[in-house]
């Protein structure tokens, strides 16, 4: 049994639309990915949850992750920036990130995946499309791929 069946893991998403937040959760319930989402509002957040500072110190309360969901356009500092400090932090680095934006520019797709990015997906523009997103994120992420486990 691989790790993966065996225990579910934390997925964190930072984005700061609370309606992408929210409808991400249900359409995780709806697609029955089994895996506890964790949400942060921005890149300055997300990092502090990562290194554990602030408000994240407690680790019952902000597990690491075993994937991270990342949107580009937020505030204070952008996905961009963050997945930089994500990917040059040995700490980090190999926690597998995979952009979910709106922005489906093939400049900021370069630069997602030069920057170390796992896989770069447009958010759907309906629930339906999430839920089935969730659904094939989760079979993949959760039944495929192998992942190391930290604490």
């Amino acid at each position: 049994m691989t790790r993966n069946s065996a225990r579910p893991f934390t997925i964190l998403m930072a984005d700061d639309d609370e309606d992408d937040r929210l409808l991400t959760e249900d359409a995780l319930k709806e697609s029955r990915v089994r895996n506890t989402l964790n949400c942060v509002e921005d890149g300055v957040e997300l990092l502090e949850y990562l290194r554990r500072e602030g408000k994240y110190q407690d680790k019952s309360l902000s597990p690491r992750p075993g994937l991270i969901l990342l949107d580009l356009n937020m505030p204070r500092k952008d996905g961009r920036e963050a997945l930089e400090e994500i990917k040059a932090d040995p700490e980090l680095r190999n926690i597998p990130v995979v952009i979910l934006t709106t922005s489906v520019q093939e400049e900021d797709m370069l630069k997602g995946y030069n920057l170390g990015a796992a896989s770069y997906i447009a958010k759907p523009v309906n629930f339906e499309g999430l839920v089935e997103l969730m659904k094939t994120l989760g079979k993949y992420w959760v039944e495929f791929v192998e992942l190391p486990f930290e604490s």
